[in-house]
């Protein structure tokens, strides 16, 4: 296989809303199983999880509609063909990914418990080094300078 340019597109790695759904499902699973350690946060978390799932629903939306305005794919195996700097990109590089945890939190409160957050670090793991690496050097590489700017300016996550 040749070498790819980074310009064009990043090597992403992962599909990132895989590992979160894997952690939900895991999550669940381990959670009705018998043989599992019980982790159960009770049924006082449903509020606060309806709000988590909300948050991270309304990121969701709020960053596609910001792609489509700026006419570039959300897909993280294309390539940008813009550099997205409003919206939910003024607080987070990432806000679909953050979403993401809200969704995984919100789920972990919603089924009251813990397991799915007990994979948290896998995940993060997954992302910053199958994804995210991916991106910003695919975004360095397309936007040079601006790019180096703006990453110096917002945050990874929050």
């Amino acid at each position: 296989m040749g070498t790819q340019n980074p310009a064009q597109r990043p090597r992403t790695l992962i599909l990132p809303p895989a590992p979160y759904a894997a952690a939900m499902l895991g999550g669940w699973w381990l959670d009705r199983n018998e043989l599992a350690l019980p982790l159960d946060l009770g049924t006082a978390t449903r509020p606060l999880g309806w709000l988590a799932v909300g948050v991270g629903l309304a990121l969701f939306v709020w960053t596609l509609w910001t792609f489509a305005r700026h006419r570039t794919t959300v897909n993280p195996y294309s390539g940008a063909s813009t550099l997205c700097t409003r919206g939910p990109f003024r607080f987070s590089r990432n806000p679909i990914y953050l979403g993401d945890w809200f969704l995984l939190s919100g789920v972990s409160l919603l089924l009251g418990t813990f397991w799915p957050l007990a994979f948290a670090p896998l995940i993060w793991i997954m992302l910053r080094f199958g994804v995210i690496r991916h991106e910003e050097v695919h975004l360095e590489a397309k936007f040079g300078d601006a790019y180096r700017d703006y990453k110096a300016r917002v945050r990874r996550w929050i």
